[in-house]
């Protein structure tokens, strides 16, 4: 058996298909760079329908519909709510200004695909959550880093049994960020966790479950413009034994950037890269290598990357919540889920604060 034919179950889990029966027509609240360069894109690739756009820069909005074909313009909010057409309302705008927005989305009956962090807090979360479910609604979470395509082999990868049982999992990420391209990050003074490492802790979830205790160390580079931390050096405990590292920092002058990943485990390991970070926006594919004495492998097997995390993975949690509108199978990043990637969150920062390591709330 040669090296594609024993990636083919592999790369059969990990593909996003939505089938024609699942897709329903969407609109999205907000028309931001990540909008313009990753959701349009990966849901016009997906043959799905984006009926109309609303943000408060009515030029922008129109710019974006336009250079993407998208008809129709809403004047306000409440006329997206109000157009029958719409299903399924993806939300791209900032964490301050989206609880309001879901809520008045569940009372016009509408399925939610919310940003990320979803809430501030826990409680109302949870109280979102509930008003969803009264109403019959769905949320999913944004958090489609699980769909990059190099998580998700690394993911399926521990499901079939190739690395035996897991010991740890890291990410060192070594980058610059130019953080000006989002005025509101600047001003946040929780940032590095909050809306980047987000990602990694997710993912982790997504391949480990969740941990028990953490500590967090935060730092930041003498001088920098933004006032959150954009260094920080994480460690999470679970109650198998297994352990993750991630050590992060958005401040490399010199530009010899990493962004890499691994999982061990009992019979081998998983490796890669988060092609993303090395050219970012436009980025490019994850490699990923697996190393077992499972199949066996002769050394490091490579998986033939193709897709990227910008904007490929953004179909994941779109497609997730349209199999559980179909189906009724909940999404793999279903709010109810995210809250315990938030919790973790939450945690970390505890631990940053305090110096100490901290519980994760269950």
């Amino acid at each position: 058996m040669n090296g594609l034919d024993r990636w083919s179950p592999i790369a059969a889990e990990v593909d996003i298909t939505i089938p024609e029966e699942h897709k329903l027509p969407i609109a999205i609240v907000g028309a931001g760079v990540i909008v313009d360069v990753a959701h349009l894109p990966a849901y016009a690739a997906a043959g799905l329908e984006v009926v109309g756009l609303y943000d408060l820069d009515a030029e922008r909005a129109s710019m974006v519909a336009k250079k993407h074909g998208i008809q129709t313009v809403y004047p306000s909010l409440e006329a997206l709510l109000a157009d029958e057409r719409v299903r399924v309302v993806d939300i791209a705008v900032v964490a301050d200004a989206q609880p309001d927005i879901v809520e008045a989305a569940i009372a016009a009956g509408k399925h939610l695909l919310c940003q990320k962090p979803f809430v501030r807090d826990l409680a109302r979360g949870r109280q979102l959550i509930a008003q969803a479910e009264v109403a019959g609604v769905h949320l999913v979470v944004n958090q489609q880093m699980r769909s990059d395509e190099g998580i998700a082999v690394t993911r399926a990868v521990l499901r079939a049994g190739w690395i035996g049982e897991p010991a740890a999992m890291s990410f060192n990420v070594d980058i610059g960020t130019d953080w000006s391209a989002w005025p509101w990050l600047v001003s946040s003074e929780r940032l590095e966790i909050n809306f980047h490492s987000i990602h990694y802790l997710d993912s982790i979830r997504s391949i480990l479950g969740d941990p028990t205790n953490v500590f967090c160390a935060g730092g930041r580079r003498p001088g920098q413009i933004v006032h959150g931390e954009t260094r920080t050096m994480s460690t999470l405990v679970f109650d198998n034994g297994v352990n993750a590292v991630l050590h992060v920092n958005h401040e490399n002058l010199g530009g010899d950037y990493r962004a890499e990943f691994r999982l061990d485990g009992s019979e081998g390991s998983v490796r890669g890269t988060l092609g993303l970070l090395y050219n970012y926006p436009h980025g490019r594919p994850d490699t990923v290598e697996v190393f077992s004495n499972t199949l066996p492998t002769d050394g490091w097997l490579s998986y033939p990357v193709t897709k990227r995390w910008l904007p490929d993975a953004f179909l994941g949690p779109m497609a997730g919540l349209l199999r559980w509108i179909a189906t009724g199978e909940p999404s793999m990043t279903a709010a109810a889920d995210n809250l315990r990637t938030l919790a973790l969150v939450d945690a970390l920062y505890r631990s940053m604060d305090t110096g100490t390591a901290q519980p994760v709330a269950p």
